[in-house]
């Protein structure tokens, strides 16, 4: 995240934003001018991090961690758990992400396939909601429960999905 400590190529920032060039370019210089990133030149590459100096980076932090930050923080969270196949947010969180409009969600929902420990699941949720102020909830599925047929998983297959681990895929 370009608002944490690390450094990032304006290339490697176009990239991971799926921004063309030319458009990262024009909005990182944006960012440059109101102190909210400095840069420094390795050879002829720009480093981009945050402004630790700028009163605007603190606020801007906490609002980005909290409107997109439980993707990231769930995907590293999971990372260190054993058995999950398949993680993505649902519900009216992942549907705010995915741009349709509505109330602004008041809890995160977390769909989690494979056979995971569930306290794993459950402490690494509680870890994350700590940091986006926000209760998040996760359900468990194995791979078998989750090829049924059921009102809620027909809802859940039909609705917005962003994904945390394995893509799109749903078993």
């Amino acid at each position: 995240m370009i608002l944490g400590d690390e450094e990032i190529s304006l290339t490697d920032l176009a990239s991971r934003a799926d921004l063309a060039y030319p458009t990262a370019h024009r909005e990182v210089a944006r960012l440059l001018d109101a102190g909210i990133l400095v840069e420094r030149l390795v050879g002829r590459t720009r480093m981009l991090r945050a402004n630790d100096s700028s009163p605007l980076v603190p606020p801007l932090r906490e609002i980005l961690l909290i409107a997109t930050g439980p993707v990231a923080l769930l995907a590293e969270e999971f990372s260190h758990i054993g058995g999950i196949e398949t993680a993505f947010l649902y519900g009216s969180f992942a549907a705010r992400m995915r741009g349709i409009e509505g109330a602004a969600p008041n809890d995160i929902d977390v769909m989690v396939i494979g056979t995971p420990v569930p306290d794993a699941v459950y402490s690494a949720c509680d870890r994350v909601e700590e940091l986006v102020h926000r209760p998040v909830n996760a359900t468990i599925l194995t791979p078998e429960e989750s090829r049924a047929d059921s009102g809620f998983l027909h809802q859940v297959r039909n609705s917005p999905r962003v994904p945390i681990i394995g893509g799109e895929r749903w078993p």
